[in-house]
């Protein structure tokens, strides 16, 4: 009973299973039948709404559009907008608000790039013609505010301004008045420190740059260079004539007496400086802060600015080197070659443009042509004192002058050493001092030549001796007390001193062998106690002799005159020392003859007390008058 059971159950389970298997064939038949169906359906569709697709992109293609234009119409009534505004500002003019007005002109300049780019757009022309227009007389009220605003704020320098701008030691009232020494100022120990004047306020600096780009900019760089120039170049000019600078010829400077000319250089020395070091480097600040990036014009205008006063300036630098020569326009040579040299590296930086190279080259020659000058007088004085024609002999023996200015033109060259030993480089390579020692040293031989002839005009030729003596002590003791020895070296100074000492030794003997010949008796001891062989007549002879030739002498040489004090001295002893002892034992030996009888006085006048007195007024420049009250 259990299995057929199992197995109805089974069969039964077996006819469900199938049953359901046929059912899902036939759904599923239905299902791929109703998705066929439904993939027809939607092609019909897809056909059906092909058209309302096209026509909906049509409708978003066609709304970009619009966007796009409206967008290109915002932009363009924008610019048409600006275009109006800047318009407004520009028809104002700068005066008002010369910020907005160069804005409003970069907005005019950008409106024309704008519409330049949009020429399918037809009003572009009209409104480009119209803008440009604008621009045109923008430009032109550009220049005029420039040439105003520069106008303006372009003063000459007054002089004292100019003055406060200079170091201490180099301001008139510290340099004498008039500029003084260039080697002096440069050997001071202060800290040299310029300080530029204020050409033109520096708040107007950045709107006249804003105004020179924009003329540039709008092609007007001729207009804006000659408005420059033209304002800025008379400005430094009317500076430098107010400070006292003068355009003078070679003639002008033939003309003037040496006094007045030797003012003018020491002026023109301090106004150099002063031109170069504030005015023109100040010219070059305010044209590099005006044009800055833009260069070629920014050469120009200053090249052009100074041109004329650089001319002015070295007109009479060259007029004075070129003018007749002379002894005493040496130390105005180096001062202003001094100058010119000090200047130099200024010069080479300011005028270092091909535009500038006339100047800088006209600055050079000048330099070289002083030099050459100064060169060339050194020359000239060696001549001049090796043939000083003077033939009045100072009557006293003394320092003739011209020793001393001769001594005093070395001993004042040795003040420019530095300047000197350049000066010489400028022609030969070799060593500067001993070049420099080598001029000292024949200028002392011409003078010492010229001072052998002066000695020829005296008749007594004690004297002559005397003034060689009192003329080469005078050289060796200023050569000792100057640099001028370090250059001639202590040879120079010894031998010189035992040519000293030889015309001293000349002078004793010619003007003191003869009396001396009074008080000695050849062939006899003088210190004896007999009477020598001579009768009482001749020792009277002797002593009458003596005291003539004596006061003869006294009279003579109480006149002439040994001005160094050590130096009188010492020959006054030289002579005591000869003849005090002669006299002394002359007295001794034959004074007792002459006492013993008439009249004794009338034959010996003096003791050697008085002949010592009276030597002691010798060479005193005293008249013998003078001497007896």
């Amino acid at each position: 009973m259990g299995i057929p059971q199992a197995m109805v159950a089974l069969k039964e389970r077996a006819t469900f299973v199938k049953d359901s298997l046929q059912r899902s064939q036939t759904i599923t038949d239905n299902m791929v039948s109703i998705l066929g169906s439904f993939d027809h359906r939607l092609s019909a569709l897809e056909t059906a709404m092909r058209p309302t697709q096209i026509k909906t992109h049509s409708i978003r293609s066609a709304h970009d559009n619009i966007d796009k234009t409206l967008k290109a119409a915002e932009v363009i009534l924008t610019q048409f907008d600006q275009t109006r505004k800047a318009e407004a500002k520009i028809l104002r003019g700068p005066h008002e608000d010369l910020e907005s007005y160069l804005e409003a002109v970069d907005q005019l300049r950008s409106n024309v790039r704008f519409f330049s780019s949009k020429k399918s757009f037809k009003s572009s022309e009209g409104i480009i013609n119209h803008a440009n227009n604008l621009l045109a007389k923008a430009i032109l009220k550009l220049e005029d505010e420039f040439k105003h605003l520069l106008t303006n704020y372009s003063k000459p320098v007054e002089p004292d301004r100019l003055f406060d701008c200079l170091p201490n030691s180099l301001r008139p009232s510290a340099a004498g008045g008039g500029g003084g020494k260039n080697h002096s100022e440069k050997q001071s120990g202060e800290a040299v420190t310029f300080t530029l004047p204020t050409l033109i306020p520096p708040r107007v600096l950045p709107l006249l740059h804003e105004l020179a780009i924009q003329m540039v900019q709008a092609g007007h760089q001729q207009q804006l260079f000659r408005v420059y120039t033209d304002t800025r170049s008379a400005v430094l000019e009317q500076s430098l004539r107010k400070l006292g600078v003068e355009r003078l010829s070679k003639d002008d400077v033939q003309k003037m007496q040496w006094e007045v000319l030797e003012a003018k250089i020491g002026n023109w020395i301090h106004y150099m400086r002063i031109s170069v070091k504030l005015l023109i480097v100040g010219e070059k600040k305010i044209c590099d802060q005006i044009f800055e990036g833009v260069d070629s014009v920014k050469t120009q205008c200053f090249a052009e600015v100074t041109g004329s006063s650089v001319a002015m300036l070295l007109s009479f630098g060259e007029a004075i080197a070129r003018s007749k020569r002379s002894p005493e326009k040496l130390f105005v040579l180096l001062d202003m070659y001094e100058i010119m040299r000090e200047l130099q590296p200024e010069i080479e930086s300011l005028f270092d443009s091909k535009v500038c190279t006339e100047m800088r080259e006209a600055a050079i020659s000048l330099t070289k042509r002083l030099a050459q000058t100064a060169q060339e007088t050194f020359g000239d004085f060696e001549e001049a004192v090796e043939k000083d024609a003077t033939k009045t002999a100072v009557q006293d023996g003394t320092v003739h002058p011209l020793t001393s200015y001769v001594i005093n033109y070395v001993k004042f060259l040795y003040d420019y050493q530095a300047t000197l030993k350049q000066l010489f480089q400028e022609f030969d390579p070799g060593d500067p001092e001993s070049q420099l020692a080598s001029v000292t040293t024949r200028i002392m031989q011409a003078l010492q030549n010229n001072l052998d002839g002066k000695s020829k005009l005296y008749k007594d030729p004690g004297l002559t001796q005397l003034f060689l003596m009192n003329n080469i002590h005078y050289i060796v003791r200023s050569v000792r007390r100057s640099e001028a020895k370090d250059m001639l070296g202590d040879d120079w100074v010894q031998i010189h001193r035992r040519i000293v000492q030889q015309h001293a030794n000349q002078y004793k003997r010619i003007s003191w062998a003869k009396i001396l010949q009074c008080l000695t008796v050849q062939g006899t001891n003088s210190s004896g106690g007999d009477s020598g062989g001579l009768s009482r007549t001749a020792v009277k002879d002797r002593f009458k002799t003596f005291n003539t030739q004596f006061e003869e002498l006294h009279q003579r040489q109480s006149q002439w005159t040994v001005p160094d004090s050590e130096l009188r001295e010492s020959l006054r002893l030289a002579v005591a020392e000869v003849l005090l002892p002669a006299y002394r034992s002359f007295l001794k030996r034959f004074g007792p003859m002459i006492e013993n009888g008439k009249n004794p006085t009338k034959y010996i006048r003096y003791s050697p007390e008085n002949l010592e007195q009276m030597l002691g007024e010798f060479f005193e420049s005293k008249a013998w008058s003078e001497q007896k009250r």
